[in-house]
C-alpha cells in the first residue's frame, strides 16, 4: 500500500479531522485496522494517508442485561470476546486471527467461519454504527437498543464495502449467551457421493447443527484434534453442536446413531471446538478464492474443482454453499486461469467467485477480483457518490470505485 504516511487519531473527531483536509487536498485515505485484509479487493490507486484505528479501542457501553454492547472499531476481537465471556456472553462469528483482527477490519471484510451455518454472519448482529464519510462528516446508522430500526440499512450497507464509503469508528452489537458446552462430530469418507448422502440427509437431522463442514482433496490439514485422514478417504465431514451439557451429549450421540443407519463408522467427536480450538483452525485455513453456490449444488461444485486442480485443498461452509479453494503449488494462480477455467466453471453452477488474496505480479482487472458487474454495481457507485464524493477513500478497491 502506497503511504505518505500513517496517522492514529486519539476519537472520532480526530478521524473527521484528518478525512476532512485529505478531502479538501484530493488525497487517498486508507483505513487500517488490523492489517490483514490488505490483499483483499483491488490495489490501492495513487499514495495516500494510511489511516490507522488502534487508538479507537474502548468498550463504550455494555449494558449486559440488554445483551447489547458498544465499542469502538479499533478494539480487537478477541479484547471483544474476553469481555463478554466475563459475562457469559458472545458473539459466535468466527474471525481469523481475531487477535489481531478489529471490529472495523471485521466489519470492512465481512469474514464468516463455520458457524455461520447455525448463527448467521456480522450482519445479523450489528444494530448501530457510527462512521466519517469521505467529507469528514460524522454519520451513524440504528441504535444501541435491539429494537431501535432507524437507519438499519446504512449498518449493513457498511459491512463488506473495504472502507470504501466511510470510516467506521464505533459499533453496537447485539450479542448471545455462551453455551455450556461444545462438541464436534467427524466422519471420514471414501467419496464425495457418500458426502452428497450425509449432507442431503442432514436436511432431516433431529440435531441443530451451529457448523456443517466439508474437508476435500488429496491431503486436507489434519486439524487440532482430529489426525490425519485415512488414506483411503478423500474427504471429511465435520458437524458442530452448542447449547447445555445435556442439549450436546444427546445431539452427538443421534447424529452418531443416524449416520450408523447410512454405513457410517468411525466417527471421532471432540468437546473442546471453542474459539481457541477447532473453530479457531477451521477458521485460519488458507484459501486463494471463494466460491459461493446453492448448498445444493455444493458437491458437484466441489467435483469440478477437483478436475481443475486435482490436488488443491478445498474447504467448504457445506451447509451455506461457501466454498474455499487453495490451489495447489502446480497451478499458479493468474488472471488467465481464473477467465478460461474457473469463473466459466463456476457459472456453470450458477455461482460467483471472488478472488481472497491477489497474486502482486499479476495485472487483474475488478471483474477479475470479484467477478463480472452486477445490477447492484450501479447502486454501488451511487452510494459512493453521496458519501464520498471526492473518491479519497480506499480508491479501487472494490469494483473499482
Amino acid at each position: 500500500m502506497p503511504l505518505i504516511e500513517t496517522v492514529a487519531p486519539a476519537d472520532t473527531a480526530g478521524v473527521s479531522e484528518v478525512i476532512r483536509r485529505a478531502c479538501r487536498d484530493g488525497v487517498p485515505i486508507y483505513p487500517i485496522g488490523g492489517g490483514m485484509g490488505l490483499d483483499y479487493g483491488g490495489r490501492p490507486v495513487g499514495q495516500g494517508i494510511g489511516l490507522s484505528l488502534e487508538k479507537l479501542n474502548h468498550v463504550i457501553d455494555y449494558p449486559a442485561d440488554d445483551m447489547t454492547i458498544t465499542v469502538g472499531a479499533g478494539l480487537t476481537w478477541v479484547e471483544l470476546s474476553q469481555c463478554l465471556a466475563a459475562q457469559r456472553q458472545q458473539l459466535p462469528i468466527d474471525v481469523p486471527q481475531p487477535g489481531r483482527a478489529t471490529v472495523g477490519g471485521v466489519l470492512a471484510t465481512n469474514p464468516s467461519g463455520p458457524r455461520r451455518y447455525g448463527h448467521g454472519t456480522i450482519r445479523d448482529y450489528v444494530i448501530g454504527v457510527r462512521a466519517v464519510d469521505g467529507t469528514g462528516a460524522e454519520f451513524s446508522g440504528g441504535g444501541r437498543v435491539v429494537k431501535n430500526a432507524a437507519g438499519y440499512d446504512m449498518c449493513k450497507l457498511m459491512i463488506g464495502s473495504l472502507g470504501t464509503i466511510g470510516v467506521v469508528t464505533q459499533v453496537t452489537f447485539m450479542v448471545r449467551p455462551e453455551p455450556e458446552s461444545f462438541a464436534l462430530v467427524a466422519c471420514d469418507m471414501s467419496d464425495l457421493d457418500t458426502a452428497e448422502r450425509l449432507l442431503a440427509e442432514l436436511v432431516n437431522t433431529q440435531t441443530l447443527p451451529v457448523a456443517v463442514e466439508l474437508l476435500a482433496g488429496p491431503e486436507p490439514p489434519p486439524g487440532p484434534v482430529f489426525g490425519q485422514m485415512t488414506e483411503s478417504s478423500v474427504a471429511r465431514l465435520l458437524v458442530g453442536f452448542e447449547g447445555s451439557q445435556v442439549e450436546v451429549e444427546w445431539m452427538v450421540e443421534q447424529i452418531r446413531k443416524e449416520w450408523g443407519e447410512l454405513g457410517i463408522s468411525g466417527t471421532i467427536t471432540t468437546h473442546q471446538p471453542g474459539p481457541a480450538g477447532a473453530w479457531g483452525w477451521l477458521s485460519e485455513l488458507p484459501a486463494d478464492v471463494q466460491i459461493n453456490v446453492l448448498p445444493s449444488a455444493t458437491i458437484a461444485m466441489v467435483e469440478q474443482l477437483l478436475k481443475l486442480d486435482q490436488n488443491c485443498s478445498i474447504q467448504s461452509h457445506a451447509g451455506n454453499g461457501v466454498i474455499r479453494v487453495k490451489l495447489s503449488p502446480r497451478r499458479q494462480l493468474t488472471a488467465e486461469l481464473l477467465r478460461s477455467e474457473f469463473r466459466p466453471a463456476v457459472a456453470d453452477f450458477g455461482g460467483n467467485m471472488v478472488l481472497l488474496c491477489a497474486p502482486d505480479d499479476e495485472e487483474l482487472t475488478a471483474a477479475d477480483i470479484w467477478g463480472p458487474p452486477t445490477d447492484a454495481a450501479g447502486v454501488m457507485r451511487a452510494v459512493k457518490d453521496r458519501f464520498d464524493p471526492q473518491g479519497i477513500l480506499n480508491p479501487g478497491r472494490v469494483y473499482n470505485i
